[in-house]
C-alpha cells in the first residue's frame, strides 16, 4: 500500500478521549529512546508528525494518527525510563493495559525494540501483556544499521528467544536513518489494515530529515 496522507488526529489519557473505534487500528509500543516516533514520522512521509525529542519520556498520552482517512496508527507512552517517578510509570502502565483491554478495533501491536541488545525485562513484560490480549505476533527491531549483516541476524535470533515468539511471529529489521526494512513493515501494515496493493514508503520529504538529522532516531 502506499501512504498518502497522514494526521494527528487526537491525543488521549483515558477511554472517553478516544476517537470511535470504526477504523481499524494498529498501536506501537516500546520502551522511551527506542525510535517510535522517527519509524512514525518516516513511514508517514512527515518530518515531525510524531515529535521526536531529545529526551526520553515525553510521550506522555496515546497519540492517533490518521492513515489515508481510512486506518490508524496509534503511539503508546515509552516505558522504562528511569529518571520517570514509579507513580508516573504505573500511571501509563495503566493508560497501555486500559487501552488493550478497551479497543474492539485493535488490530495488532508492534513491539519495538532496539536490535542491538536483548530485550529488556520491560520489554518482556510488555510482550507478555501483548500475548495475553491476543494482540502479539508483529516485533520491529530498530537501529538495525548500527550492526553488520551478520551481527543483525545473531541479534534478530536472541530476540526471538528472549521474547518466546513463536514461529508464525514476525520480526523485522528497520533503520530510520538508512530507509531499510520500511517495504516490508508498509507491507505488512497493509495487511493488517486490510489494504493489500504493494507497499510505497513517502520518500522525499522523511529521507531528507533522516539524512540531515542522524540523531533523529531518538525516541521520545
Amino acid at each position: 500500500m502506499k501512504i498518502t496522507k497522514s494526521d494527528l488526529l487526537t491525543v488521549a489519557a483515558v477511554p472517553k478521549q478516544y476517537p470511535a473505534a470504526d477504523q481499524i487500528e494498529v498501536a506501537f509500543a516500546g520502551r522511551s529512546n527506542v525510535g517510535k516516533s522517527s519509524l512514525i514520522n518516516l513511514l508517514c512521509g512527515r518530518k515531525s508528525l510524531a515529535r521526536v525529542s531529545g529526551n526520553p519520556g515525553k510521550t506522555r498520552t496515546i497519540n492517533f494518527y490518521q492513515i489515508n482517512d481510512q486506518y490508524r496508527i496509534v503511539d503508546l507512552p515509552g516505558y522504562g525510563y528511569a529518571k520517570v517517578s514509579r507513580s508516573m510509570s504505573e500511571s501509563w502502565g495503566n493508560m497501555i493495559e486500559t487501552y488493550l483491554k478497551a479497543r474492539p478495533n485493535l488490530a495488532k501491536v508492534a513491539l519495538l525494540v532496539d536490535c542491538r541488545h536483548e530485550p529488556s525485562a520491560q520489554d518482556k513484560q510488555m510482550y507478555e501483556w501483548l500475548k495475553y490480549y491476543g494482540m502479539d505476533g508483529l516485533v520491529v527491531a530498530t537501529k538495525a544499521d548500527k550492526l553488520s549483516r551478520n551481527e543483525l541476524q545473531k541479534n534478530l535470533a536472541m530476540i526471538r528467544r528472549s521474547l518466546q515468539c513463536s514461529k508464525e511471529d514476525k520480526i523485522f529489521a528497520v533503520s530510520a536513518l538508512k530507509r531499510t526494512g520500511m517495504e516490508a513493515l508498509v507491507d505488512e501494515l497493509g495487511r493488517l489494515w486490510g489494504a493489500d496493493a504493494p507497499a510505497e514508503v513517502p520518500a522525499a520529504e522523511a529521507k531528507e530529515t533522516a539524512e540531515a538529522k542522524p540523531s533523529a532516531e531518538q525516541e521520545a
